[in-house]
């Protein structure tokens, strides 16, 4: 068996298989209306079916298959008016947390931003985007934080999965590195200068790109 599909036992198998069987819904693995079998799955990661089956229906409360009786289930994926809904929530919540952020952020807080940039340059520059993705996402969390609001994070989390998908998925198309470093950058001057309504602009403007970026990788 492919090490890499070897599944480890570090949490439960339903949470494992879940997780990758939703990375390839929405990486596009798995297309939209394509059939997931349950014995391929079993075979590929040497399990049994039932934690299969219990992931299978954790993904469809989170919408993101359809089980059809006697037929099996279906892979949903990202609709276009899936993105659009996730980036105008997103728009809404993440421009008032850089709102509230550049009003609250410590010293030290702007420093984790400049640090998480300085690192997003560097494996941009290398075209290493999974590392990239990691420090954009960890640049968001710090903003997140920054807000002084455990309400703010824990809704803003509440969506955490579908849009680190989409991220990953972007991250993966090297043509975009530079593009979003630069969105990044713009929202951390405008933090460091307090700039309450320019951290907002750069924000949107960020965001719109994001969704932008994502409509293409996912051909909407």
């Amino acid at each position: 068996m492919n090490q890499s599909n070897h599944i480890t036992s570090s949490y439960s198998l339903t949470e494992e298989i879940t997780d990758l069987v939703r990375e390839r819904i929405l990486k596009g693995t798995y297309k939209i209306g394509e059939k997931i079998k349950e014995s391929q799955i079993a075979e590929e990661f040497d399990v049994s079916r039932t934690p299969i089956r219990e992931a299978f229906k954790n993904l469809e409360m989170e919408g993101l298959i359809d089980y059809i009786p006697n037929r099996g289930c279906f892979a949903k994926g990202f609709t276009k008016r899936d993105i659009e809904d996730i980036y105008l929530i997103r728009k809404a919540l993440e421009v008032l947390a850089v709102e509230w952020a550049t009003l609250r952020i410590s010293d030290e807080q702007i420093k984790e931003l400049e640090n998480q940039c300085d690192m997003m340059e560097f494996y941009t520059i290398k075209e290493e985007g999974e590392k990239a993705h990691s420090t954009n996402a960890g640049f968001h969390e710090v903003i997140y934080r920054a807000t002084g609001s455990r309400f703010m994070a824990q809704a803003l989390r509440s969506y955490k999965t579908y849009i680190d998908e989409t991220r990953k998925v972007v991250f993966y198309n090297k043509e975009y590195l530079n593009e979003v470093l630069s969105e990044h950058r713009e929202i951390l001057e405008a933090i460091k200068a307090r700039d309450v309504e320019g951290a907002k602009e750069a924000m949107a403007n960020h965001l719109d790109g994001s969704k932008r970026r994502a409509e293409l990788v996912y051909k909407l």
